[in-house]
This record gives structure tokens, sequence and C-alpha cells, in this order.
């Protein structure tokens, strides 16, 4: 499905007021095709709805080029998130998805989140059943949430191979997102080996740290009070400010490659495994086909050393 994947939630979603279903946006997806990219991941929430009706846009006359991922499970309304795992719901939901994406097969469905009030395995069920259908091709879980609910960096994703063990005697599961970056490296720890074990992918979610390890912003830049990273704790400007010897350690790198900044982060992702496909979000077609580039990209052994002996990201200013 090609090294590198593109997020497409940027293009329509949680950045920027001025996002729209633009010819820009499309351009990027097409950019990104032809750049190689195969993997293109959007869910139902982002907008809501507008990132799989651009992302179906984008791909008339190209589906065939493109493994399509998106997620159901999330519910957005005034101002707040809920889950919803009733079968019935997915039932619908896998559906609508299909036409705005306007495809008759989605080749990776994923469970944005589990339902604490619907056992997992009604979810997981309901959604195998969309597999025997022919509405999907391969189920995923999505782990991107887990940080929220975390009691320590030890057991954060404790509770995701937990909900996975328990699925997996339902229906095979395919890939699991999760958060994977230079500054946070907790699914090195278990869940990667997990996803080894039973040769299933790591899609790595935010490996370019929500755009802080491209090396472009700075600290106290500020953000529109559209975008995420304005209420995010690691893009304060003393945190950010925190953080800057990361962003320096991985320019160094790039600079003895010949590459960006970015490309060195991703590059890193990648030496994590055959299994894992960094997925960096992208608005632009610039970083797209940059990002595409990240493959070819050799890191060295002293290059690791350097990028592994790097600080995690701070969370917090203290």
């Amino acid at each position: 499905m090609g090294a590198v994947g593109l997020g497409c939630m940027p293009m329509s979603w949680g950045y920027s007021a001025s996002q729209q279903l633009g010819d820009r946006s499309v351009r990027t997806v097409h950019a990104a095709l032809d750049a190689g990219v195969r993997l293109l991941d959007t869910a139902d929430m982002y907008g809501p709805f507008t990132n799989e009706l651009l992302v179906g846009r984008a791909l008339k006359g190209r589906r065939e080029e493109a493994f399509v991922s998106t997620k159901c499970g999330l519910l957005v309304g005034d101002g707040h998130i809920v889950a919803n795992g009733r079968p019935g719901y997915v039932r619908r939901a896998c559906d609508a998805s299909l036409r705005r994406l306007q495809t008759d097969v989605i080749d990776l469905y994923q469970l944005h989140r589990a339902d604490p009030e619907v056992p997992v395995e009604e979810t997981w069920g309901a959604m195998a059943e969309l597999v025997s259908a022919g509405k999907v091709r391969s189920l995923g879980l999505c782990a991107v949430g887990a940080r929220a609910s975390r009691r320590s960096t030890a057991d954060l994703y404790e509770g995701t191979i937990r909900q996975l063990e328990r699925i997996q005697q339902i229906f095979p599961v395919s890939a699991v997102e999760a958060e994977l970056s230079v500054w946070s490296r907790q699914a090195l720890a278990e869940l990667l080996p997990w996803c080894v074990a039973r040769g299933v992918g790591l899609l790595a979610a935010m490996p370019l740290g929500s755009g802080y390890l491209t090396g472009t912003l700075k600290p106290g830049q500020g953000f529109e009070p559209e975008d995420l990273r304005a209420r995010h704790p690691r893009f304060t400007a003393e945190v950010m400010a925190a953080n800057q010897p990361v962003v320096a350690g991985l320019r160094r790198v790039a600079e003895r490659r010949g590459a960006t900044v970015a490309q060195v982060a991703l590059a890193w992702v990648l030496r994590q495994g055959p299994h894992v496909v960094p997925v960096p979000g992208a608005k632009r077609e610039r970083w797209a086909v940059e990002n595409a580039g990240a493959d070819r990209v050799v890191l060295e052994d002293r290059d690791l050393a350097e990028i592994d002996a790097l600080p995690a990201a701070r969370e917090s200013w203290d």
C-alpha cells in the first residue's frame, strides 16, 4: 500500500477555520497518489462527514489506486464527542460512509473508539458482518485516544491490548492505529510487539507530532481557535520551547542525510519495522509529496542512535 500513508483529516477538520472541500485538497490527494502513496486515512467524524466527502471527490476516477481507511464509533455534536458502538449504528454508519466515499467497498474499517456502554464484542461482531456482506475488506481498531484515559505511561496501551485480545477471537484484526513518533514512543513497548507477533499492521498516527516534528512551528506562534493544537498542552509556548532539542536533533541528522526534518522523523518511524506505516497529515501538495519521499531516506546506525537518544516530548511545563 506504499511505505507512507496520507492522513486526510487536516484538509477539512481540526486545524483551520478556512478548510473546505476545495480543489487544493483534491490536488493534494492526487499529488500523494502520484508520489506512490496508497493508504488514505479518514473518518466519518472529521467534519463531521466533510472529510469523507472530500476523499470521495478526490478519488473519482482513481479509486483503484487507493487503499481507503475510514472509521466509525464517534459522534460529534454540541461541542462534545461521544462513542456509539451499537450494532445498528455501525451498519448505518458504514452505508453512509460508502455513499460519501463514492465507493462499493471500504478497504479498512476501523472502530474509532469502543463504547463503554456496549460490549466491544457486539460492536466488532457487527463490523465483521460488514466484511461478510462485501462492504468492508478488513477491520482495525484505533487506539489514538488511549492517552486520554491512561493512569500512567506504563499502562498507556494496556486496555487496548485487552480489547484486541477479546475481539481477535471474533474476527481477525488487520490493523491498529496508534500514536508513534520520535517524541511519542510508548507503542513500541507492548503494542507493536503484540501486532508483530500476530501479523497485524500498525498505522502510526501523528508521526510528525501534529506538525511539530517538521521543524516549521515556532514556540509562541499561536494557533487559530479552531485548531486542536490551541488547546493541547504540548503546544503552549513554554512546552514547545522545552521540546526544541528534539527538533534540533532531527535537524542535525537531516543535514547529514540531505533530507528534511519531517522526512527524517518519518524515516525513523519506518525503521521500526515492516509492520509500521506512518500516516502523516498534510493539507498541501508540497507536504504530501515530501512526506512520501521519506522512504528514500537511509538512516545509518549513527543516525538511529542519535535519534533514539533524543528526549521524549514534554507534556507540560513544570
